[in-house]
């Protein structure tokens, strides 16, 4: 009897996992295949009379808390912008550093920048969904782009791509996945396993035929919406209280059975999403546990499951290694695992212009994700969490 449950813990879970490795590994193929490119037009930029129809009026949104390492850079890219009917709103979310004064600085060279003053958000409402709110009751846009303040649109034709690429696909909100900029060896290991898990369990083919909020995705960091959808879903009133805004955007819109697509925009916008791995940690830590809903029993089978089908098999093949006689695996199997998870890591990668060297020891990766993990559980139960100075609200968990 032992030796069954040997087998089964050995032999029989890894044919489990080569399944599971195979399944991620067409999802990622898949994804990067469905996964827009920009819809460019002519070098020169658009004009008024386009030929593909009138061009929008788009408001450019962009949220800003102590954001004095970002913000003068984000504002002098989006006023670069070539793209002829747009007009730039930058609220300044209360901010104790140096992003008023420069605010105030990129005012005073353009005009066209709009500083508005947000006042602290009302119980019930997390600090960036009230200041995303403001930005929209104040914008006239037909088209809602939002945008954070650490991005750089660094293409001057970044909005033409992104109007653009709104407009072909019929898309009602456009989500773009902007390149990210690493800069400690932290950072390089946490950040992109964010795009890893994106493109390997979101299967953003199904959202196309069948839209659900379970396929449902977009990224905060850059979210273009249609006035219309924006307005008929609740627009960020709707999601007030959430940690993962971006994410139940998305959903709200899908429930809607509106169209909701992600572009590449690698080649667009580039963004420092934390500027270090402790930073990193903790802004992750802020969104794990909150994307599963504060639910006990998903949350522990989804990063128990990932650690299981992505450990096991290099674990048992060092043990095979050292002590050959004394693990039932075959050895093919776990290293045919090995190699399907690596391809899965190293496509992600690849694709979303991420460096790949972090892919080729996704075990340690995983490992310090898993950690982040953990502390965002804890966190979670705590109902304690704090970001950008600010007490981030959790609600009760749950166990389903």
């Amino acid at each position: 009897m032992t030796g069954d449950l040997l087998r089964c813990l050995t032999h029989d879970a890894v044919v489990g996992i080569l399944a599971f490795q195979a399944v991620m590994l067409l999802v990622v193929l898949s994804n990067a295949v469905v996964l827009l490119r920009p819809r460019r037009g002519p070098r020169q930029g658009p004009r008024p009379d386009d030929a593909e129809g009138p061009l929008p009026l788009v408001s450019l949104l962009v949220p800003a808390r102590n954001e004095a390492a970002n913000v003068g850079t984000c504002v002098r890219s989006l006023l670069a912008q070539r793209y002829p009917r747009l007009e730039l709103l930058v609220l300044d979310d209360r901010s104790d550093d140096d992003t008023p004064a420069i605010l105030a600085r990129e005012r005073a060279r353009d005009a066209r920048l709009v500083v508005l003053e947000g006042v602290e958000p009302p119980p019930g409402w997390t600090g960036k969904n009230w200041a995303c709110h403001q930005l929209s009751l104040a914008a006239r846009g037909e088209v809602l782009l939002f945008a954070d303040a650490d991005t750089e649109f660094f293409d001057p034709d970044a909005v033409q791509a992104v109007i653009r690429t709104l407009q072909a696909s019929r898309a009602d909100l456009l989500s773009g996945l902007p390149r990210q900029v690493l800069g400690t060896l932290s950072e390089k290991l946490l950040v992109p396993m964010f795009y890893w898990a994106f493109l390997s369990f979101t299967p953003l083919a199904l959202g196309l035929v069948w839209r659900r909020p379970a396929f449902a995705r977009a990224v905060g960091q850059l979210m273009a919406f249609r006035r219309d959808a924006y307005d008929a879903i609740g627009g960020h009133a709707a999601v007030r209280g959430s940690v993962v805004d971006d994410l139940d955007l998305a959903r709200r819109v899908a429930g809607a059975r509106l169209a909701c697509r992600v572009m590449d925009a690698t080649s667009l916008v580039r963004c420092r999403m934390y500027r270090s791995g402790r930073e990193a940690a903790a802004g992750f830590a802020k969104n794990l546990f909150a994307a599963f809903g504060y639910a006990i029993l998903p949350y522990a089978f989804v990063w128990g499951w990932l650690a299981y089908a992505h450990l096991e098999p290099v674990t048992l093949l060092a043990l095979h290694a050292a002590l050959p006689a004394g693990v039932a695996a075959d050895p093919t199997l776990l290293v045919a695992s090995i190699a399907l998870a690596l391809a899965t890591w190293v496509l992600a990668y690849a694709r979303l212009r991420l460096p790949i060297w972090p892919a080729l020891i996704y075990p340690l990766t995983l490992v310090g994700f898993l950690a982040v993990a953990l502390r965002s559980f804890v966190d979670g139960v705590r109902r304690r969490a704090t970001w950008k100075g600010r007490a981030v609200e959790r609600p009760p968990t749950r166990w389903v």
